[in-house]
């Protein structure tokens, strides 16, 4: 009986050990990120993901770093695999939509942008980088009623954007 009790609690170490494993890899990653050691943040979260490929939130974050990295296709890989294992993960379309709009796939971001706003209508930004994607799609009508919506939510660049873009 002693001995199950011995290989229980060592079984029950190794399970927090590995967890707090990828904790510490994800959380690691995270602060690099937030220093700017984008290829640092790339390599934790990486080890991360190794560990639980089933976390959202490091493919997103590992996506953002590849951003950084200018490694677009990476990122939009990453951010696309959170939004398989989320599809309600608002932040993983922004920020996919964001790469999208850089490799000029305007319709690909509007996309993203629309998603955005459907799972949070009070998403500004979403609205006004929208409306920025329809300028350059020269659909003006649907850019200037976007940078509308986004003044009204807060977004005071919009405004900006309504004045060279719609007057």
């Amino acid at each position: 009986m002693k001995i199950l009790l011995i290989f229980f609690i060592c079984f029950t170490q190794a399970i927090s050990s590995y967890a707090q494993t990828t904790e510490n890899d994800f959380e690691r990653g995270m602060a690099k990120l937030n220093l700017k050691d984008y290829k640092g943040a790339n390599e934790d979260l990486t080890k991360a993901i190794k560990l639980n490929s089933k976390n959202a939130e490091a493919y997103i974050f590992r996506g953002r770093a590849k951003f950084y990295l200018k490694d677009y296709k990476g990122a939009i890989k990453d951010l696309t695999k959170a939004i398989d294992l989320n599809p309600q993960y608002e932040e993983a379309y922004y920020y996919r939509a964001n790469v999208k709009s850089l490799l000029k796939d305007y319709k690909g971001a509007i996309k993203d942008y629309t998603k955005v706003i459907e799972l949070n209508p009070q998403k500004a930004d979403a609205y006004s980088n929208r409306g920025m994607m329809y300028i350059l799609l020269k659909k003006r009508e649907e850019g200037c009623l976007d940078f509308s919506k986004a003044g009204e939510l807060g977004n005071e660049g919009s405004y900006k954007m309504l004045e060279i873009y719609c007057n």
